[in-house]
């Protein structure tokens, strides 16, 4: 498939479907590019062709960085009611897809990033990587993260990430089981490559993905449950409040924001 923001690359004889976000430096999850990896899932999933001997599916990014997270230009207030739903839908069919799913994070992978890599089966970081959800600094929240962190690591940490927006490092995470192996630089490509050969190759593909549907099925069912009352809470409560519009905007002038508290 030829696609206009991502790349996509069989690996280790077709059994491994790499695909790589882009266009870089930041990767930026816009609606293309929802769009496309939606695509790519949607051909994995009716196993035709060569679909069905797919045992894993690796997400990363073009150059230094897997994402800088999704475009603060679609969340303006005129788009944002267009975009959203089919961000959260993007996550919900990673998080639920039969195929193992394996975010290889080097460099920022934050807010949209981010979630998309907490969407994954599994996450291997390079030690130099900078994860978190930022969003609050511009006057707003992540939808996908709010659903996902209490499910996948202690609500303490879950609200330290969300309310701070502070960056974290990959072995930071991997105390808190968010991240499955922190590689050492320049190292990531062949311990990813590694793990995948040992675990992976030698298993049978459609096993893989009755494994993988049982595995994520608790972290499906609660994203799913919360889900849509988050995005709710986001289009209908928090968009409407002159700070969030504002957070947005002043992102795009460069500029420092000005709240109002309102």
């Amino acid at each position: 498939m030829t696609y206009e923001v991502i790349r996509t690359k069989d690996l280790h004889e077709g059994q491994v479907l790499e695909i790589i976000l882009g266009p870089p430096p930041g990767n930026i999850i816009t609606a293309r590019l929802m769009d496309e990896v939606l695509t790519e899932l949607e051909r994995v999933a009716s196993r035709l062709q060569d679909c069905a001997s797919k045992k894993l599916i690796i997400f990363s990014g073009e150059g230094k960085h897997f994402s800088f997270g999704a475009s603060v230009e679609e969340h303006k207030a005129e788009t944002v009611r267009g975009m959203l739903p089919k961000f959260h839908h993007m996550i919900g069919e990673i998080v639920s897809c039969g195929v193992p799913t394996l975010a290889k994070v080097s460099g920022a992978c934050l807010g949209g990033g981010f979630e998309l890599a907490l969407a994954c089966s599994m996450t291997f970081c390079d030690e130099g990587a900078s994860l978190g959800v930022p969003e609050i600094q511009l006057g707003v929240f992540p939808p996908p993260a709010s659903a996902l962190l209490p499910f996948m690591c202690s609500d303490t940490f879950a609200r330290q990430m969300i309310l701070t927006g502070d960056k974290f490092s990959a072995d930071q995470l991997y105390g808190h089981g968010l991240v499955n192996a922190v590689a050492k630089t320049g190292t990531l490509d062949d311990e990813v490559s590694s793990f995948v050969t040992k675990h992976f190759l030698p298993k049978s593909a459609s096993s893989l993905r009755m494994a993988n549907r049982a595995a994520q099925s608790g972290k499906s069912e609660y994203y799913k449950h919360h889900i849509g009352a988050i995005e709710k809470l986001y289009l209908d409560d928090l968009m409407a409040t002159a700070d969030a519009v504002e957070g947005i905007q002043s992102f795009l002038e460069k500029r420092p924001p000005k709240w109002k508290d309102a």
